[in-house]
């Protein structure tokens, strides 16, 4: 025999199961990749929306003896956006549309452009008696200086004295015919500049429930309807007895 002959005699066959393993192997290494490149798809998808969804579907919240039904995109907070008995619900829309987040509207919802078009609210029990308009004669009047400066849209300003409680904050009044004033405070001077809504007012719904609502103060031109709009809107998601 041959020396040629005696190391081709000499090789062993590839051991089956090496070839097995090796194949898992890189079957392995192929799922890691492809679940690698579908959760940053996912996950960066959710990164870009920083906490936002642009999910409609309603949610049924109840605070004390109230059932709202509230779309999931105009829900503020990820951790309220669940069914089922909760404290408080925060929202946020899109003024004027009163709409929730969309990636149309995300930089105004991430505050990138400069602009105040996000209107804020809450729903929570009541824990006054009284709502902002039914404060101003009996406690707001007695705290604030006069007189007061005109504004916009028939609104008067009053500055608040030192021992109000209320120091740096204006309050923003008009008449409304058979009904108690309209109202709402605003920050004032560098709290206000640094502030996306400076301005806030809260109004008496449902159940012994309350509705705050806080906005850009350039809004206040226009009170009489961001007012109107955030009223049909909580009427809206009230689910009432049949």
């Amino acid at each position: 025999m041959t020396h040629g002959a005696t190391e081709a005699l000499s090789i062993k066959p590839i051991d089956a199961r090496f070839v097995m393993r090796l194949f898992v192997v890189f079957l392995a290494l192929a799922i890691l990749s492809l679940g690698v490149f579908v959760a940053g798809k996912f996950y960066g998808h959710a990164i870009a929306l920083g906490g936002h969804t642009e999910d409609t579907t309603v949610r049924e919240i109840v605070i004390g003896n109230n059932v709202l039904h509230i779309p999931a995109s105009m829900i503020r907070f990820e951790n309220q956006r669940r069914g089922g008995v909760q404290a408080r619900v925060d929202l946020y829309l899109h003024w004027p549309e009163m709409t929730g987040y969309s990636r149309e509207k995300e930089n105004d919802f991430n505050n990138l452009n400069g602009t105040r078009n996000i209107v804020f609210l809450s729903f929570e029990d009541r824990v006054m008696s009284r709502d902002m308009s039914g404060r101003v004669d009996p406690i707001y009047s007695e705290v604030t200086v006069k007189p007061g400066i005109p504004g916009p849209a028939g609104l008067t300003f009053f500055g608040f004295g030192e021992n109000s409680g209320y120091l740096d904050e204006l309050l923003a009044t008009a008449p409304r015919s058979g009904d108690t004033p309209y109202a709402a405070r605003c920050l004032a001077g560098e709290a206000a500049a640094r502030s996306l809504a400076p301005c806030e007012r809260d109004i008496h719904v449902g159940d012994h429930l309350s509705l705050t609502y806080r906005f850009s103060r350039e809004f206040l031109e226009d009170w009489r309807r961001l007012d109107a709009a955030v009223m049909a809107l909580a009427d809206s998601m009230l689910q009432h007895a049949q």
